[in-house]
């Protein structure tokens, strides 16, 4: 991949891969925090991509950023952790805090350390109260440490109610004390049922926080370690740099700096190491050109029952009478309503026993009072013939996609056929593979082109673009249909350069789309008859 994968430090990947790599540092937040300060590069995990499985789409040979890219980097579940860590220990060493207690507090400023500064410098007592936090100390003790006075009454916990002499007892840093086995099993029944929400003390109306050194203490190791992932997840979730890759099983979190009011003007799509395509701005798949905006009213308008209503506002009419709703399913203009049995003319909606004889031709037809109708009529049919139209083309090259996602299978078969056939070797043949990329990817643009020229106003610059969508549309047609073509004996010599050829061109063509509307975004070229910022 080349300089659509660039992180913030390096502008081209191609000269430093270490965005690919994860840091060999322990993903434990508990303890000394100051011991996690260094990288740790000494066990490197490696997660570069292979450059034969690189997207042309996005391959810049002179390493400079287009203008439909933009800067983000892949974040590991260490990195992740590691930038948490750096955060605490310079609030830690600002304010002057326990490593532990600084953590409770970004987690409760949803890790917003600018505020959590100004607010805890206005009133330290009252940002640490609604954190949760209290100045004593945690402590874990045995029952018989903490009854040590000869007649003591021994401890009865408050959830269980028991008070046997070896029980083991936690005395939280509130003061409140429960058995070490209902302690043990509330925590751990909060960190399996996945609350992100800060683990506070059993007692009621208490809220003082258990910090996660604490937490470490009490639950076992494999909910410890589920305890951490529950932390990365909200950390992610609450930065607005980063976002989780929302493919399956996909561990990754993406972070770009686009802020949500550039949303209007870029498409910020970001590829995680997984291949996974998205746009950082909305979590939905890959959707250029089209900005974030327009595809949830797209999706919106697709879903709802809109066109429903668009299509019985066009094809059907209400009897003048009851208001029934009736539509014609006949060629005769002789209209009688099921439901109130009045006889009317379909053409000019006026009683039939006025049309006397003449009744294969509606000679009695009033421009004057039926203008209002069918004007009404008319802008329905036209608003929804208008939609059909671009939908057909969206769901078409979306089906596409899918077919083109199968031809992968034959793909392989057709590259071993070839190999056998000619003296190609299997690095060779893997133009076909590459081809078939190209096509899926270039299907996807082509899909969402349409929804982007659905809310397109009518100017001088929307013919510029269709004649791009049109030269993309071409060519992506001709290289699936290249794709598609069986192997004959005699064309094979021809055939990898042809294909090479095609899916040059074909980027090209998708590349110059895909520049051609950034700049329009950016320039304030494009106007949509849709309200884009919400």
């Amino acid at each position: 991949m080349s300089s659509f994968l660039q992180n913030d430090e390096h502008d081209y990947p191609d000269e430093d891969a270490s965005m690919f790599r994860g840091s060999d540092m322990s993903t434990s937040v508990l303890g000394d925090y100051s011991d996690c300060e260094e990288s740790g590069n000494n066990n490197e995990e490696d997660n570069s991509y292979d450059d034969d499985d690189d997207d042309d789409y996005f391959t810049d040979n002179s390493h400079k950023k287009k203008t439909y890219q933009v800067d983000f980097t892949t974040r590991s579940a260490k990195e992740i952790t590691k930038m948490q860590i750096e955060t605490i220990n310079q609030v830690s060493t600002l304010l002057e805090l326990k490593s532990e207690d600084t953590a409770t507090l970004l987690r409760y400023f949803k890790w917003n350390k600018e505020k959590l500064v100004e607010k805890y410098m206005d009133s330290p007592e009252k940002v640490l109260e609604l954190a949760g936090i209290s100045n004593n100390v945690a402590i874990v003790r045995n029952c018989t440490t903490i009854i040590a006075e000869k007649g003591g009454e021994l401890f009865e916990c408050d959830i269980c109610c028991d008070d046997g002499p070896d029980m083991e007892i936690v005395s939280l840093a509130c003061g409140h004390k429960f058995c070490k086995t209902c302690v043990v099993y509330y925590t751990s029944q909060k960190i399996k049922n996945s609350e992100s929400k800060p683990i506070q003390c059993p007692q009621d109306g208490c809220s003082v926080t258990m910090d996660e050194k604490v937490i470490g203490l009490l639950v076992q190791s494999e909910v410890n370690e589920r305890y951490k992932e529950l932390l990365n997840r909200t950390y992610v979730d609450d930065n607005n740099a980063l976002r989780w890759c929302p493919a399956p099983d996909c561990e990754y979190a993406i972070e770009c700096h686009i802020p949500n009011t550039s949303l209007t003007s870029v498409v910020p799509t970001v590829v995680c190491h997984c291949g996974n395509y998205m746009c950082f701005g909305c979590g939905l798949p890959n959707h250029q050109p089209a900005i974030c905006s327009i595809v949830k009213k797209w999706l919106r308008k697709c879903k709802d029952d809109s066109e429903t209503a668009n299509w019985i506002s066009a094809n059907t009419k209400e009897c003048t009478k009851c208001q029934s709703t009736i539509e014609k399913n006949g060629g005769c203009n002789h209209m009688t309503c099921r439901k109130c049995r009045h006889e009317f003319c379909w053409v000019c909606m006026g009683p039939w026993s006025e049309h006397g004889t003449a009744w294969y031709n509606c000679n009695r037809f009033d421009e004057s009072s039926s203008s209002n109708a069918r004007e009404t009529q008319s802008k329905s049919r036209a608003s929804l013939e208008r939609y059909l139209h671009y939908y057909n083309r969206f769901a078409n090259h979306e089906q596409s996609a899918k077919l083109e996602e199968e031809l992968y299978t034959r793909t392989e078969k057709k590259m071993e056929e070839l190999q056998k056939s000619s003296d190609l070797s299997w690095i060779e043949v893997q133009f076909l593979r590459r081809a078939v990329d190209v096509t899926v990817k270039c299907r996807t643009t082509l899909k969402w082109t349409y929804v982007f020229a659905f809310y397109l106003e009518k100017t001088n610059a929307t013919a510029l673009f269709e004649d791009n969508q049109r030269d993309l549309e071409m060519a992506t047609e001709q290289l699936s249909e290249l794709l598609e073509k069986p192997l004959q004996s005699d064309e094979i010599p021809n055939l990898r350069q042809v294909v090479l050829d095609k899916s040059v061109y074909v980027n090209q063509r998708q590349e110059v789309l895909l520049e051609d509307t950034a700049r329009g975004l950016q320039d304030g070229r494009w106007a949509f008859f849709v309200d884009i910022n919400h």
